[in-house]
């Protein structure tokens, strides 16, 4: 008895479907190099901004000088040689060395996660890291020993720069995707168990 022609066809053409037992889902789909362009050119766009505006106040801010702009915010030239909010004095080489390998992640994460939000914060802090990380390696005379410049002044918070307000919106923008994409999923299981 020969051998039923079309189910033979059949199972050479289809490839086995995810549901059959020992196939698993295809994995998320790898974004292609265009989709790194918008949060690459944002954390760019930062690191020149944050390092025009250190450039600007250590030139005009450096002789002491205090520029009153409005309220209590003032430009008050500040050298930072520890974490946010002048935590860890001295430990800018620990310090660095944490910020490259955030910004290693924060890129190889570009490849598989999506969605605006998530790309404007990946790029926000990619950016800040970057621009302070440039401060430790290049602003002294010692490579990773240099110091943060710091010049917005509240005089009731710790002085900050560019980069910090792009690491905490960052910072912010993640954590606000990673509430709604969880929402979204409850959403998503709720909406497939109910008959």
């Amino acid at each position: 008895m020969a051998p039923d022609v079309d189910s033979a066809a059949e199972s050479d053409d289809d490839p086995p479907s995810a549901s059959e037992p020992g196939h698993a889902e295809a994995p998320e789909p790898v974004r292609s190099a265009s989709a790194w362009r918008a949060p690459v050119l944002l954390a760019v766009g930062v690191v020149v901004l944050d390092q025009l505006t250190k450039h600007w106040a250590v030139n005009r801010l450096s002789d002491g000088r205090v520029i009153d702009v409005i309220w209590t915010l003032q430009f008050n030239l500040a050298f930072n040689s520890g974490m946010a909010f002048s935590r860890g004095q001295g430990l800018g080489p620990i310090i660095a060395v944490i910020a490259t390998v955030v910004i290693v992640w924060l890129l190889v994460s570009l490849r598989t996660t999506g969605g605006r939000l998530n790309t404007f914060g990946i790029g926000c802090v990619i950016g800040g890291a970057a621009g302070n990380l440039i401060d430790r390696a290049f602003r002294q005379e010692a490579w990773l020993r240099g110091a943060v410049v710091d010049f917005i002044d509240f005089q009731w918070f710790p002085i900050f720069n560019i980069a910090d307000i792009a690491i905490n919106v960052g910072a912010a923008a993640l954590i606000l995707n990673a509430i709604l994409a969880s929402r979204r999923g409850g959403v998503a299981r709720a909406g497939s168990a109910s008959p």
